[in-house]
């Protein structure tokens, strides 16, 4: 799960759609945690919205692996939107979650 390796992640992501193995809320959860080490907050992003449309529920940890992308990519308001969005998904963060988020707004100097 080496932040260079995101892209190799993906692609891997992509074929498993195509073979016989149907990819699963694990398998997105580490792409996106992947894009985050990657700091592609973008990539990540999409692939947290594309589980949706493959029917995979997100959980918390697919929330928390969003948050850390953007908080990598200096994305706050993005990130306190996931935070929103979680309890209207009735998600519970949880300590990581709230970290990132907290950092996310530190880095850009919003935590007030």
């Amino acid at each position: 799960e080496k932040g260079a390796e995101w892209q190799k992640a993906l692609h891997l992501l992509a074929v498993m759609g195509q073979a016989v193995l149907e990819p699963n809320t694990i398998m997105y959860n580490s792409a996106i945690s992947t894009c985050a080490k990657g700091v592609d907050w973008q990539k990540a992003l999409y692939l947290a919205a594309a589980m949706g449309q493959v029917v995979l529920e997100s959980s918390t940890i697919t929330c928390s692996s969003a948050i850390s992308a953007c908080e990598k990519g200096a994305q706050w308001q993005k990130a306190l939107h996931i935070v929103t969005a979680m309890g209207e998904a009735v998600l519970l963060p949880n300590t990581i979650t709230f970290n990132s988020a907290i950092s996310a707004c530190e880095k850009r100097a919003e935590w007030q």
